[in-house]
């Protein structure tokens, strides 16, 4: 194949026998034909934005990324294009120079409703706003080598990997992100977004999907120790509060081994000891949650050394209509089940309690889970969880709590930020269960794999309940 650059011949040909990178317009823009080096010392992030601006001028195309290593600050995204980045070729997060770098992050005046990262997309090393029909492909690897973990950004300094905000018809495939920041990937208020088999292994959060409709992740591998892997949110980043909607994951694995080691294949647990308040990883709805989320299904998901599955709604917002199956979780440092409805509002003024409503989980089994919390399912006085279904769960729990542990009087915790450690050792080593209206449970079987002295399951303030089959094992 011969590669051309705004339709002239570049004479670098290409063979691929078993596959051809993407293209909209049918010509490619090699990045090195517009200066870059690849030689992992120079920043090629000029020669890469003049690739970019020279595929949209005309028309759109395929900005290629050879073989090589291309370190660089941020690189503007336009419509109708996609980044190419080739095996044996990395896109590498340079470090700030005396202050300069990555653009600046945007003024936000609605960033007090949410944290600094979730507030401002440019300070990234890919940025696009207001875009169509963009992609980013191919089966190398961006490194987010120099980019920082903090909310605290310093003169010149990036914090994401890829931002994306008010865009639609995006797709991002097949790459691989090493230390992708505080966000791997940050898509706001995008539209028909799809993320199919990527693999990721970072230092905080790995895809935060806030306020999007019409989002697609399959067959993604996503390592995040120190946050979230997979986690939707409903921020009042873009100034008015939008759901999360039309969404599914499927056939995806979280976990929170030490960074790098799902890269290198070795999944090593060693940084740090088994804690229910480090460790992370896992999928989650919130905390943001001003817009809401609905109609979600997440299914054929694993779960390995992390969090567990996380639905919360505190910021005034819907929850409603999800579904959940075939989910497998193993070494789990905290609940393993967390559904909460809260009032810590964080938001403009005068929005009333959210709504949490027709919930169905489905399907799930759970192996050597923290013994500490167990499943944790609460409303708020007059304000309960709706039409909760659980179905063909098994659950089994480390065990070691005390009669002691039984008697303990469980806070509302209303205005908290809406996280499993911070409730404490529960009354039950099962299901705490408080707040709900509509409750459907049957085959459901919990046990402990030492003895543990406390009750399988507490109700308080449950009311139309249905159970079949629910018992220890």
């Amino acid at each position: 194949m011969i590669l051309q650059n705004g339709g002239k011949n570049t004479g670098l040909v290409m063979r691929m026998a078993d596959r051809q990178p993407p293209s909209h317009a049918g010509i490619f823009y090699n990045v090195r034909d517009f200066g870059a080096k690849g030689d992992g010392g120079t920043i090629d992030g000029d020669a890469i934005n003049r690739a970019v601006d020279a595929a949209a001028a005309a028309g759109g195309g395929t900005v290629y990324f050879p073989a090589g290593s291309y370190p660089s600050y941020t690189i503007r995204l336009r419509s109708n294009i996609c980044l190419y980045v080739d095996q044996c070729a990395t896109l590498v997060a340079a470090s700030p120079v005396d202050g300069k770098g990555y653009d600046r992050p945007e003024p936000n005046p609605h960033d007090k409703y949410q944290d600094f990262g979730h507030s401002h997309w440019k300070n990234s090393l890919i940025y696009g706003e207001g875009l169509h029909d963009i992609s980013i492909m191919g089966p190398g690897m961006i490194w987010g080598k120099g980019l920082t973990r903090s909310t605290n950004v310093p003169e010149g300094g990036g914090n994401k990997t890829i931002a994306l905000k008010l865009c639609h018809n995006v797709t991002i495939r097949d790459v691989s992100v090493l230390h992708g920041g505080h966000f791997a990937i940050l898509a706001t208020g995008v539209d028909n977004l799809t993320i199919d088999n990527l693999r990721v292994d970072t230092d905080r959060d790995g895809f935060d999907i806030d306020c999007c409709k019409n989002v697609r992740v399959s067959n993604c591998t996503v390592n995040s120790p120190f946050d979230d892997g997979i986690c939707l949110k409903s921020s009042f980043g873009l100034g008015r509060a939008r759901s999360t909607e039309n969404v599914t994951i499927t056939n995806c694995q979280v976990s929170g081994y030490d960074e790098g080691t799902l890269m290198d294949g070795t999944f090593r647990r060693t940084w740090r000891k088994y804690s229910d308040s480090t460790t992370t990883g896992r999928i989650k709805m919130g905390t943001e949650s001003n817009g809401g989320f609905k109609n979600v299904t997440i299914s054929n998901c694993v779960f390995d050394y992390s969090r567990g599955l996380a639905l919360e709604t505190v910021d005034g917002a819907l929850l409603e209509d999800v579904t959940i199956s075939n989910i497998t979780m193993r070494d789990i440092v905290n609940s393993p089940i967390f559904i909460r409805l809260g009032a810590r509002m964080r938001g403009p003024d005068s929005i009333p309690v959210g709504v949490c409503r027709r919930i169905i989980l489905s399907d799930i089994v759970i192996y050597n889970a923290d013994y500490r919390h167990g499943c944790i399912i609460s409303g708020l006085p007059g304000h309960p969880i709706e039409d909760l279904q659980m179905s063909n769960i098994r659950i089994y729990f480390k065990g070691g709590g005390t009669a002691g542990m039984a008697q303990r009087d469980v806070p509302e915790f209303e205005k908290d930020y809406p996280e499993p450690y911070r409730w404490g050792i529960m009354p039950a080593y099962g299901f705490f269960l408080r707040h709900i209206k509509g409750l459907d449970m049957h085959d459901i079987q919990v046990r402990t794999l030492m003895p543990d002295a406390r009750p399988a399951f507490i109700w308080k303030d449950v009311q139309d309940t249905t159970t079949n089959r629910v018992s220890p094992m």
